[in-house]
């Protein structure tokens, strides 16, 4: 009947876990998701603890020290978990998960090698379940803590670019596979060993071969690579909720990241191989003379504007604008403007990002429009308020040969009028100047953009 009871919880987390991505997938559901992924690893938790004196008393030996490690490790992992939640700032998020992914990586890893040491290796498939966990968890660790370097600025964005660097992948991938065919065949620790070594050195070069504004992206496969690297501790463990669980992930993972690649114009396939750091990075120097506007000036253009779009990016969370940025939005439909706000896929350094930050300062979700949704009104438009946003508003992208060519933008140049907040002309996370700067239709508002739009606030 225990037996029983275990089974039937593990599913029970499965399905709440598939709730959460239900709920996940809108705005008006997101807390409710939340609350579904919570309650699925309560439920997942609950039944690791009668497993274990379940595995015991099947034994003959009922032992407590496998519940005391289970608890000091829940009671020291969620107060790591609530201090790192209560400190992180919005804008530190993205780094922050990758950080997670490198977390799941080495238990994947340490997984595989518990239990080759517990494990008889008489059974084949179960020796493949063990090189293939301990591959994806290791190129998931390294390549996840070298993201959370570049997006914290502790390593370069630019893109390693090693001679034959793609050669030296292949090298490493077919000497794996040929490692791991030793290890099946003789149950030895050596070739575990040297494939964990070579994983790591992938998982390093991989993400390293990546330019620093793709690093959307690689977060997104990274997750992908995360829920695998779960799903294979899953098949070595005999646990079902670890192999929903990460199939889940791992699924939804690689389809955010082929959605996010289509919106970037980059090659899924790229993606996987570390292969999008080619292009090389453009000078940023000035295209020509720009023209800069005041607070006041500003006001007066959204007075008298009919409608407006507010295109924010990064600069927009690290300056924490949203609160202000709302308010001003309230404030321009209160006087009959219509204001819609313009969501490239990849703005900011995570998908949804930006959602998030509107959605915390209570921004209406109806007037949260996509790119596709809104690219077509830009010429219908009066006033574009562009807010820390740079290589996803860059007309560049339409230019054969830049490092962003062919990335579809939203095309706020096509408005009557586009106000760009930034804090002085430099080039974007792509290292692209942006032309867009010196248009006869834009104009540059520098400063903080919180301090700026309240400003602008105080002359409405």
């Amino acid at each position: 009947m225990l037996g029983n009871f275990i089974g039937a919880t593990y599913i029970a987390a499965g399905l709440m876990f598939i709730l959460a991505l239900a709920g996940l997938s809108k705005h008006e559901t997101a807390k409710k998701g939340n609350a579904y992924g919570i309650l699925g690893m309560v439920f997942a938790l609950v039944a690791t603890n009668f497993a274990i004196g379940y595995v015991d008393l099947t034994a003959g030996r009922p032992q407590w020290s496998s519940a005391v490690l289970l608890y000091v490790a829940i009671i020291v992992g969620g107060a790591i978990g609530v201090w790192k939640a209560r400190r992180v700032e919005m804008t530190g998020m993205p780094e922050l998960i990758a950080l997670l992914h490198s977390f799941v990586g080495a238990a994947a890893v340490l997984v595989g090698f518990n239990v080759h040491l517990a494990v008889t290796h008489s059974d084949v498939v179960h020796s493949v379940e063990v090189v293939l966990g301990i591959f994806v968890g290791a190129v998931t660790f390294t390549g996840s803590l070298v993201a959370w370097g570049k997006l914290n600025g502790r390593l370069a964005s630019r893109p390693l670019m090693l001679p034959g660097r793609h050669w030296i992948n292949l090298a490493i991938v077919v000497a794996s596979v040929g490692l791991g065919w030793w290890y099946v065949i003789s149950g030895s620790i050596i070739p575990l060993i040297l494939v964990t070594v070579l994983a790591l050195v992938l998982g390093f070069h991989l993400v390293a071969a990546i330019g620093g504004a793709d690093m959307p992206v690689v977060v997104s496969m990274l997750n992908s690579y995360s829920g695998w690297a779960a799903a294979f501790s899953g098949f070595m463990l005999n646990m079902s909720v670890l192999i929903i669980t990460g199939a889940l992930v791992g699924a939804s993972g690689a389809i955010l990241s082929y959605i996010m690649c289509r919106a970037m114009n980059r090659s899924f396939v790229s993606v996987i191989l570390g292969g999008f750091g080619d292009a090389p990075v453009a000078e940023s120097g000035e295209l020509g003379e720009y023209r800069e506007a005041s607070t006041a000036e500003v006001a007066s253009l959204l007075g008298q504007a009919r409608s407006v779009v507010i295109a924010p990016g990064y600069g927009m969370a690290v300056a924490q604008a949203q609160y202000p940025v709302a308010e001003l939005t309230s404030r321009l439909r209160q006087r009959g403007v219509e204001v819609r706000f313009a969501i490239h896929p990849v703005a900011g350094r995570l998908p949804g990002h930006m959602n998030v930050l509107l959605a915390e300062a209570k921004v209406p979700y109806d007037i949260v429009l996509e790119m596709d949704e809104i690219n077509d009104d830009f010429p219908d438009t009066d006033v574009v308020l562009v807010i820390g946003a740079n290589d996803t508003v860059n007309p560049a992208a339409n230019e054969p040969g830049s490092p962003i060519s062919g990335m579809p933008v939203l095309k706020v140049w096509e408005a009557d009028q586009v106000v760009v907040f930034k804090r002085s002309m430099s080039a974007g996370y792509a290292g692209v100047q942006n032309p867009l700067f010196f248009n006869e239709n834009s104009v540059m508002c520098f400063g903080d953009a919180k301090t700026t739009v309240q400003q602008i606030l105080t002359e409405l």
